[in-house]
């Protein structure tokens, strides 16, 4: 696969559009990454089954910048909830490598592009949804903290995403303040993305038919045009968070997200 100036181009302005998601919403993009790397790798001849895994891989190692740069703006306001941070990430390392060590090597990229719109359709049905917690509900003890951040990094690691979809609605639905959840949602993302790619790099050491600039299943050309953008660009979603109505653009998100659902779930059944 060759590295054109319009491939250049294509995975630099994926990563401005992942970089704004990433700290306007609190997430690392990767429910938009993982369906246009996908593309982009299978007009290249990718095979499709690699192309999921790699775009999976890839999407998930761009986070670990992202979120520096996010959770950066967010702690300069004070809204990290470093409290909540520390009880879940000690679980989120765990489920991150049972996942990415384990349940993603031994999965077809077609089982795992299913999954994936499937988890996307059900994120993007509790976007609209937007269910209000009882108010006498609170997050739970150090137990349940860890056990929520494994389930957080497993999911994480079959999708490619930085959490966020998961650990924003949970930490809401326990009532911690949408600012607070969206700020140490990112801040999460790097234990996340961390645990993952060491995952994803030794598990995809031996894999057939990887293109040319591929560490295990990340491919490189791709982490440094889209890290690199994203990462400047991600500072401003932080900032944007605090001035405009998440809730609204949140709706406006996930119809964006049940169209890549459908596309990833049409490429899974199709496989």
């Amino acid at each position: 696969m060759t590295i054109e100036p319009l491939l250049i181009a294509e995975l630099a302005l994926l990563g401005v559009g992942t970089g704004f998601l990433a700290g306007l919403l609190g997430i690392g993009g990767g429910m938009l990454m993982v369906p246009f790397l996908t593309i982009i790798m299978g007009h290249r001849g990718v095979s499709a089954d690699l192309a999921v895994k790699m775009a999976i891989a890839t999407s998930m190692s761009t986070i670990i910048f992202t979120s520096i740069a996010s959770v950066r703006a967010h702690h300069k306001r004070g809204a990290v909830r470093w409290d909540i941070a520390r009880r879940l990430a000690p679980g989120i390392v765990i489920g991150s490598l049972i996942g990415s060590l384990g349940v993603f090597s031994l999965l077809k990229g077609t089982a795992l592009a299913i999954f994936f719109a499937l988890f996307v359709g059900f994120s993007a049905t509790k976007m609209f949804l937007d269910k209000k917690p009882k108010p006498t509900r609170q997050m739970p003890g150090t137990g349940g903290q860890l056990a929520a951040g494994g389930v957080i990094g497993f999911v994480s690691g079959l999708v490619g995403a930085g959490g966020g979809f998961i650990s924003v609605p949970f930490m809401t639905w326990c009532n911690v303040a949408i600012h607070n959840a969206v700020a140490t949602s990112a801040a999460l993302g790097f234990p996340i993305a961390l645990a993952n790619v060491a995952g994803y790099i030794a598990s995809g050491q031996s894999v057939p038919g990887l293109p040319a600039g591929s560490f295990g299943y990340i491919w490189l050309p791709a982490l440094a045009a889209i890290a690199v953008t994203s990462f400047l660009v991600a500072p401003l979603g932080a900032k944007a968070a605090h001035n405009l109505p998440v809730s609204k653009l949140k709706r406006v998100f996930a119809s964006i997200l049940y169209l890549l659902a459908t596309y990833m779930l049409w490429k899974g059944l199709r496989g």
